[in-house]
């Protein structure tokens, strides 16, 4: 009998202890006290998003460009673009970014 509740005592501590180090837990708790968290800061997350979006793939000029998002994201990222005549870092004037 005593063997039993030393291994039910070993083992609700070995739980215990898996419980309170495992990594899941450990994020959860870096989280809920506003430490550290394992995902990106929001800033980051749009960015990547944006870049998920687009792509630098040979494009460029306006009339290749959906949207001023789009034309932007090309004039900031890709090299050899066409699009910001008047080199003011407004692209697709005509075209996109007509209001900017």
């Amino acid at each position: 009998m005593r063997k039993l509740l030393l291994g039910v005592l070993i083992g609700g501590l070995g739980v215990a202890g898996w419980n309170h180090f495992h990594p899941a837990h450990v994020a959860e708790a870096e989280l809920a006290d506003g430490t550290e968290s394992g995902s990106p800061p929001a800033e980051a997350v749009e960015t990547s998003t944006k870049q998920a979006r687009f792509a630098c793939d040979g494009r460029t000029r306006c009339s290749q460009m959906t949207s001023c998002e789009e034309a932007t994201f090309f004039l900031q990222n890709c090299p050899g673009v066409k699009m910001d005549g008047e080199g003011d870092g407004i692209p697709c004037e005509r075209q996109w970014c007509v209001n900017n």
